[in-house]
């Protein structure tokens, strides 16, 4: 699929990715603003800006007036946080084009963040919060983070602590947004049924006059462990779920691509080895995951699952012990093969919709400057070599880099510290 790239003179980077069959229009600002940009008595306002971004600007001064807009076009619209960047889009049938475009760019550029909603907002904000903490399968992904990187941005929570939510003032989100959105760390993308011709002149109205101003950048990851880390939070719970995983590779490393093909031979898809170990063979669980979460400056290789609380000492040991002989024995050509077409075939499949494309060629251009095609990426997945697996295996899977966070009704901790070692 071909894409094209501009760079206006204030820096913002306009991405068009034309799709003459797909009926549907997809506009998408991604700046990078997220949990890694901030500073501790603020944790959470990256989050807390998406929400309010939503709740009225000069033109649409209230937010019925931008959901009613998007609404009576047939539209799919919404915003995300993540650690190093926020996301706002829109999709729509293909003829709404200009309109969702002056809705997303009218959202990200002249938000003006009413008092009375940012009040009303933070009881919003904190029942998200309280959401999260009650499904176990989504906090243990927090308490894993915590644990490896402790009170350190990479470690906090993107939503924040509910004590900064309650205390956060209208000028604190003026005062961030000056400080992060802006044009030169700005991806923007339009996916679907439109021209780069059209794009640009869009871009060029809203966009063209948007000053320069001083990006503050994000803190540095600081990495430190020389022993196996766990953390257990006791919970009444019929299910155990937990985070086992190791510090790895970040987006830049030239490995990544293996680290894929290790992550598929793991837990891409039901014929991978611990789907098979935990759900087939023990009967333990209903899901596992297995894949690399990788960021500008760090990277966590994590395996996942929800297992029966009776049985999690055993099932740590089985995962674990599938990690080992990954290290001492290569994988076969055949099941090499039936991995790298998995994830290739998972690839193509999840980009069918103008939307995916957007996020697919977004987040590639924001954090790592360059966009990659499935064509290319498939070719760097094909070179994997059986060799090359179990050589970077050996390099992670290693015991001052293991571990694990996990969610049950469990009192006594100590034993888990007598079972993280490969």
């Amino acid at each position: 699929m071909k894409f094209s790239k501009k760079i206006l003179q204030n820096g913002l980077r306009v991405v068009t990715i034309p799709m003459k069959d797909n009926p549907t229009v997809t506009v998408l600002v991604l700046v990078e603003a997220g949990s890694k940009y901030e500073i501790k008595k603020v944790n959470g306002i990256s989050h807390f800006l998406e929400h309010m971004c939503f709740k009225g600007t000069v033109k649409r001064p209230k937010a019925v007036d931008i959901s009613k807009e998007l609404d009576a076009l047939g539209s799919q619209y919404n915003a995300f946080t993540a650690q190093e960047y926020t996301g706002y889009y829109a999709k729509s049938d293909a003829k709404h084009f200009k309109k969702i475009f002056d809705i997303i760019s009218d959202i990200y550029l002249n938000s003006t963040f009413p008092d009375a909603e940012i009040q009303k907002e933070k009881g919003v904000i904190i029942e998200e919060i309280n959401m999260y903490e009650d499904m176990p399968q989504r906090h243990v992904q927090d308490l894993f983070l915590k644990l490896l990187y402790g009170d350190q941005p990479a470690g906090w929570n993107i939503a924040g602590e509910k004590k900064n939510i309650l205390s956060m003032k209208r000028d604190d989100f003026v005062t961030y947004k000056k400080e992060h959105y802006l044009p030169e760390a700005t991806v923007l993308l339009v996916a679907g049924a439109v021209t780069e011709g059209q794009v640009l002149s869009e871009v060029n109205k809203i966009f063209s006059k948007v000053e320069r101003g001083k990006k503050i950048h994000k803190t540095g990851v600081k990495e430190k462990q020389k022993r196996p880390q766990f953390l257990v939070n006791f919970k009444k719970t019929d299910q155990t779920h937990f985070v086992l995983g190791v510090r790895s590779l970040n987006l830049f490393n030239k490995k990544s691509a293996i680290l894929s093909v290790l992550g598929g031979v793991l837990g891409g898809g039901m014929s991978s080895r611990l789907f098979v170990k935990l759900r087939e063979e023990m009967g333990v669980g209903y899901y596992v995951r297995a894949y690399n979460d990788a960021y500008t400056d760090h990277g966590v290789f994590q395996i996942s699952a929800g297992v029966d609380n009776k049985r999690i000492e055993e099932v740590i040991y089985a995962v674990l012990e599938e990690c080992r002989k990954l290290k001492s024995f290569k994988v076969s050509p055949e099941e090499l093969d039936k991995v790298k077409e998995c994830l290739i075939g998972n690839m193509k499949l999840s980009l069918e919709s103008s939307d995916d494309i957007a996020n697919f060629y977004g987040g590639q251009e924001l954090l790592k400057g360059e966009m990659k095609s499935t064509i290319e990426k498939a070719k760097e997945i094909r070179k994997v070599s059986a060799s090359q697996i179990q050589n970077l295996s050996k390099d992670i899977f290693k015991n001052n880099k293991l571990n694990l966070a996990l969610i049950g009704p469990f009192k006594k901790k100590a034993k888990f510290s007598k079972i993280l070692k490969f």
